[in-house]
């Protein structure tokens, strides 16, 4: 299956491991470079999606316009997203908004950073979950 998932970065941030790159490099021939056991875990890694929805509204799509985005940062975050201050969210495709992922050495550790990551969160002119 040559379909990445959308919760890669978690495995990403535990392992140290470019997903993409490695898949990419497979592609075009080359060998893994690791064995099973070579792969070490490192941390706790927790994924939150932040959607264009409405959750008023049974979790409507919320397109428009993005007024203000400010996304969080830090050590052992990581922000993956598209969107911008000024950029329209269309009405067509996708609502998800970005993927904040939180690495942190203990689950306690890593939930606590997602919670304060998600209160600096901003996005401003549209509805989000």
């Amino acid at each position: 299956n040559t379909r990445i998932q959308v919760e890669h970065p978690v495995t990403e941030m535990v392992t140290g491991i470019d997903l993409v790159k490695l898949q990419l490099q497979v592609a075009m021939g080359d060998v893994l470079p690791y064995k099973q056991e070579d792969i070490k875990l490192t941390g706790h890694a927790i994924e939150f999606r932040i959607n264009a929805e409405n959750p008023y509204k049974n979790f409507m799509p919320s397109p428009g316009k993005i007024e203000q985005y400010l996304a969080p940062g830090g050590y052992g975050v990581r922000i993956e997203s598209a969107c911008y201050t000024n950029y329209t969210i269309p009405p067509y495709y996708d609502s998800m908004v970005a993927k904040l992922i939180i690495h942190e050495p203990t689950r306690d550790e890593a939930i606590m950073a997602g919670i304060r990551a998600l209160s600096e969160f901003v996005v401003l002119g549209i509805d989000t979950t």
